[in-house]
């Protein structure tokens, strides 16, 4: 899955076979060119893989025909030059260009805040370029005391039906998903909490609550570090420590609720080895960049083995 930064959120997008080098008219790659490739007032900044990249400047005086006269030429040149795809970013104030850039065949590739990024296919065959976003990632911290056997749950405000479930919400661009439950638990609750461990992932496919797209739910294992609740009165409707037990028995809350909890639950009993995905930072392929690693807790000698008997 290549890894895609949507809105407030994370997200994933599939990768089609071949595409992959392609994903630099949205960040260009480490070692990529610095040249431009000029056409009238447009720039374009070609990529590795075969693409380019337009980043629309002071185009103030220029109107729509213009723009598409000019546009059109680009694409010429880049044709005769071999290139494989254009990436066309818009800002929003220059949105009067979309039209232009569609009746030569662009398509919307994605949008964020202030501009849109429109792609056009120059290569051989149906287009090899990736979708944009097709999840969003939600996070909520199961916080567990273990000495008193509580568990910190809320109940929304405004919504239909108002179930006991863990204080969560969408995970922000560049943010760990631990330091997402903490701080969704922190701005919900007032409680400060320390990430231990993930302990579930959902996947669901054409979710309303997610533009129809689809959505990760991850609940972590959180451990507490205050007590006294100050919850957030126009998020939350009620908000409590409650007894592990209880919310087992409860059938005021959600299934995914329910079952994390029974999970808690064992976990307290026979050990928390045996329910947790453990997180361990290691380096990335790219230089200087690291990213975070989830699975079972992995014996030390394992890591450090060099050779299989």
């Amino acid at each position: 899955m290549l890894r895609l930064r949507s809105g407030g959120f994370w997200c994933a997008a599939p990768a089609r076979p071949g595409c992959l080098g392609l994903l630099a008219g949205l960040r260009r790659a480490p070692g990529a060119s610095s040249l431009h490739a000029s056409a009238g007032e447009l720039q374009g900044e070609p990529d590795r893989y075969g693409g380019v990249s337009v980043r629309l400047g002071p185009l103030e005086r220029l109107d729509a025909a213009a723009f598409q006269r000019r546009l059109q030429a680009a694409i010429q040149q880049w044709r005769s030059e071999g290139r494989v795809a254009v990436w066309l970013h818009i800002p929003i104030l220059q949105s009067r260009f979309i039209a232009p850039a569609a009746s030569l065949g662009f398509c919307f590739h994605h949008a964020e805040s202030n501009s849109s990024t429109l792609t056009l296919w120059l290569g051989e065959g149906p287009s090899r370029l990736p979708g944009y976003a097709t999840h969003q990632v939600g996070v909520a911290g199961a916080v567990f005391d273990e000495s008193t056997r509580k568990i910190l749950v809320v109940q929304d405000r405004n919504k239909l039906k108002n179930m006991w479930k863990f204080p969560g919400g969408l995970s922000e661009p560049g943010e760990d998903i631990g330091d997402t439950a903490v701080r969704e638990v922190f701005e919900e609750t007032g409680i400060k909490a320390e990430f231990r461990s993930l302990l579930s992932i959902r996947q669901q496919h054409t979710n309303p609550g997610a533009f129809g797209k689809s959505d990760m739910y991850i609940i972590c294992r959180l451990k507490p570090h205050s007590f006294t609740i100050n919850f957030c009165q126009h998020e939350c409707l009620r908000c409590e420590w409650m007894d592990l037990k209880d919310l087992i028995r409860t059938e005021n809350t959600t299934p995914i609720t329910s079952r994390v909890a029974r999970l808690l639950l064992y976990g307290h009993r026979e050990g928390f080895d045996k329910i947790d995905l453990s997180m361990e930072e290691l380096p990335a392929v790219y230089t200087g960049l690291f990213y975070k690693l989830y699975h079972k807790e992995l014996p030390e000698n394992y890591k450090i083995m060099t050779g299989i008997d």
